[in-house]
């Protein structure tokens, strides 16, 4: 029995082909296509592959690439609010994008900014982050703890499309890349942890407000 790790749906899931040497399942309740837990690379092998990107928030073309989502973001936030950058990596940006609407955003990593989180947030972005989860169902309830009621969630992370779009998908070529979110994803987690889709980007950007 193979359960989605995001929706806990038990029925028997479909083996997604890829041109990758790994497993990957679709769950039909969710949408959400997963990486086979056999396949997951250790968390020294997670930390060590991490420790090879070039984030760095002086660059140009980082910084561009991440306002994908600080822009649109950006329309929502009001001097003041705290906010939070979840799985920010080793060279967070999203405070330097978001200095010119006078919020505060603390820098979170498990394994490079492992702070203590504050009670609540008013807001969460969460950049090229939900596909290194291992248990979205734990984490996403985690984000949405640390949201209050109106809180916004801004998410950034490709989706797949269809079957023949995954089968040579780059995303794919990733080892960390364990969860992929389908347009139709967003749809149950909304009615699951209580939000309300405000933004759609395809195929990249999500911007959600808790209800």
């Amino acid at each position: 029995m193979l359960k989605c790790p995001l929706c806990g749906d038990t029925q028997e899931k479909q083996l997604v082909a890829t041109r990758v040497k790994r497993d990957y399942y679709h769950c039909s309740h969710c949408q959400l296509i997963f990486m086979a837990p056999k396949c997951h690379l250790s968390l020294a092998e997670e930390q060590a592959y991490y420790a090879t990107h070039e984030n760095n928030p002086e660059d140009v073309g980082y910084l561009k690439f991440l306002s994908r989502l600080a822009t649109p973001m950006r329309q929502y936030l009001r001097a003041g609010m705290q906010g939070l950058d979840f799985g920010c990596g080793p060279g967070p940006a999203m405070p330097t994008l978001f200095a010119e609407q006078q919020v505060s955003c603390d820098n979170y990593d498990p394994y490079f900014f492992p702070i203590p989180l504050k009670h609540q947030y008013d807001f969460i972005v969460c950049s090229e982050c939900f596909e290194h989860f291992h248990q979205p169902a734990t984490e996403l309830q985690q984000l949405a703890s640390l949201l209050p009621k109106d809180g916004l969630l801004g998410v950034m992370t490709d989706s797949w499309l269809s079957f023949e779009h995954f089968y040579d998908w780059h995303y794919t070529r990733d080892p960390t890349h364990v969860s992929f979110f389908h347009r139709q994803t967003y749809d149950w987690i909304c009615q699951q942890y209580g939000f309300e889709l405000l933004e759609w980007q395809a195929p990249r950007v999500a911007i959600l407000r808790k209800c």
